[in-house]
């Protein structure tokens, strides 16, 4: 992930202590689900802070815990967002997300 231009956080999708399968298969139990049924995991915390973090919110939480305050900016008009999952190859798994918040 880039914000403004600058490395944000690499999401290691290896450290997420549920992983994809059993996400479903929980909630599978619960509900019936059909074909096309998406299941959110919310962002993955990475255990080593020097890769950066996935979420503004949990940047700031970070830096609240650290130092007391939260120097982190939400997003505003201007700000540009870059997200790409990458596999061990460098390729690209799911295409590339880069947008620029516009006020409305």
């Amino acid at each position: 992930v880039n914000y403004n231009g600058q490395f944000f956080g690499k999401a290691n999708a290896k450290e997420m202590h549920f992983h994809f399968g059993e996400l479903i298969a929980h909630a599978a139990k619960t509900r019936p689900l059909a074909a096309g049924t998406l299941i959110g995991s919310g962002t993955v915390s990475n255990e080593d802070p020097s890769v950066g973090s996935s979420c503004l919110v949990e940047k700031r939480m970070i830096e609240q815990i650290a130092t007391g305050e939260q120097k982190t900016s939400y997003m505003k008009s201007g700000d540009t967002i870059h997200i790409e999952m990458l596999n061990e190859k460098g390729q690209s798994l799911f295409g590339a997300i880069s947008q620029k918040v516009k006020q409305i």
